[in-house]
């Protein structure tokens, strides 16, 4: 039985059914094919060793970055017999999401801060200077694997991992 996650939003009191923005584990279906696959078994959330795969709504599997940090090592989608999650092809990305820094962060607001830059391996994250000292922490999406070493370490919480979009290389 697949729950509806727009009926249990009406129950939580949250009238409009949002977008799904969630984090599914790496290499996951479509989010429709996901849902209608994935039996909720949590064989996904035993097997990662990082502890970010954890139960989300509905009891669906979903990455909590500020548990900490994607290696991409692939024991979810090993331990997935429901198919979810597929054996990745050559080269294939893991998923379609990338880093994006809010007006919170402490650099931007001129506070000395670049551990999210410090933490990423891929160098996406970097800040240019302007104006007044202020150092403004930009993300290339290209670059940024989606594996959120960023997340965790901000003091405060000024980064989210989000799905790309059209616009995002606008």
């Amino acid at each position: 039985m697949q729950i509806s996650l727009t009926r249990r939003a009406v129950f939580k009191g949250k009238f409009t059914a949002p977008l799904p923005t969630s984090v599914r584990p790496p290499w996951a279906l479509d989010e429709a094919s996901f849902l209608d696959v994935c039996s909720r078994c949590d064989a996904c959330v035993n097997a990662c060793d990082e502890g970010i795969v954890v139960r989300g709504d509905g009891g669906y599997p979903q990455v909590n970055f500020r548990n900490g940090t994607c290696t991409f090592c692939g024991d979810c989608v090993t331990a997935c017999e429901d198919k979810a999650l597929i054996v990745p092809a050559h080269d294939a990305a893991p998923w379609d999401i990338y880093a994006r820094i809010s007006e919170d962060c402490l650099s931007a607001n001129g506070i000395t801060c670049r551990v999210c830059g410090d933490r990423c391996d891929a160098r996406a994250i970097r800040f240019q200077l302007a104006v007044g000292g202020v150092a403004n922490p930009t993300v290339d999406p290209a670059a940024c694997t989606g594996c959120g070493a960023c997340v965790q370490p901000c003091p405060t919480g000024a980064i989210t991992i989000t799905h790309m979009t059209e616009e995002t290389f606008a």
